[in-house]
């Protein structure tokens, strides 16, 4: 069984940063995409950033060079690193891996 365990989020003005982590337990995900995602309310879910194996990233457009995600294979985490954030990056963010998803925690973009 997977777990991921979101933490970090907050509250900050705009223009502010924050740093997310998302730990894993219960397996190692050196191998496997990870993937954050935000759900802003009365908005579907989308997603934001991915790493793959080897380090590769990709962001949505909305995020990009804003937002860097990353990930510390020794402590099983992945982080988003969110820089120059706005009132519209209000969500709740949550990490993925496969069928897996972690609780989210509320980011709060204030003006």
């Amino acid at each position: 069984q997977v777990q991921l365990v979101e933490s970090g989020g907050g509250l900050v003005q705009a223009g502010g940063s924050l740093r997310l982590s998302c730990a894993a337990s219960g397996r190692t995900f050196s191998s496997y995409v990870m993937g954050w995602y935000r759900q802003a309310p009365g908005k579907q879910r989308a997603w934001v950033a991915i790493i793959i194996s080897g380090g590769r990233t990709n962001y949505a457009d909305s995020v990009k060079g804003r937002f860097t995600i990353s990930k510390d294979s020794a402590k099983n985490t992945v982080y988003l690193q969110m820089n120059s954030l706005k009132p519209e990056d209000t969500a709740v963010y949550s990490c993925n891996t496969g069928r897996y998803w972690g609780q989210g925690t509320q980011v709060t973009v204030s003006t």
